[in-house]
């Protein structure tokens, strides 16, 4: 159990410096949608365009590398929505098991699925160096590779989740604890 503990730590440590890194992002996409909005203001102001498609779908990636992965970062801090009706009035045994069924029924099939579907769509893209179709856009195979980079996070994640409650369930808690700045229990 010690080295699966030390595999969630890992998976942990990981996804916090992905979270930590992508939390940045919304400072610049915050930047650069000031920047689209002053300039189709000042454009019209002028009439001469200073926007571009560029800053525009810059800050539509940019968003979707926050969304998606800041997913596992998320999960990681137990931050996601969670329906707790009954959950919240649960044991600390009773939430592990919840959580346990959950991620191997739901979680990790739904986030393998997503990945093996998204594949060949990010090959694809990939092979044939896909672009905007908009005037001054940008490439779009490295957002859709993204997807699978944020998939794999948040399958990882889920392992990392996964082993945490096994390893509750088993009664390593102190173990599991001392493994996490807040837990997620």
């Amino acid at each position: 159990m010690d080295t699966l503990l030390s595999i969630s730590r890992a998976i942990d440590a990981l996804n916090e410096a992905v979270g930590r890194l992508v939390s940045w992002l919304t400072l610049f996409m915050v930047l650069v949608g000031v920047y689209n909005a002053v300039t189709r203001k000042l454009s019209q102001t002028i009439g001469v365009d200073l926007s571009s498609n560029t800053y525009i779908e810059l800050q539509w990636y940019m968003f979707a590398l926050v969304f998606m992965w800041g997913a596992a970062y998320t999960f990681k801090h137990n931050a996601h929505v969670r329906v707790d009706i009954i959950y919240a009035r649960l044991s600390e045994r009773g939430k592990a098991w919840v959580d346990t069924l959950g991620i191997i029924f739901f979680m990790l099939p739904f986030t393998a699925i997503v990945f093996w579907t998204a594949w060949p769509i990010v090959q694809d893209s990939w092979a044939i160096h896909e672009m905007s179709p908009d005037p001054g856009g940008l490439p779009r195979y490295p957002i859709k590779a993204a997807l699978l980079v944020a998939f794999a996070l948040l399958f990882l994640q889920g392992v990392s989740e996964l082993i945490k409650r096994i390893a509750l369930l088993r009664g390593y808690e102190a173990a599991v604890a001392a493994g996490e700045e807040e837990p997620s229990l």
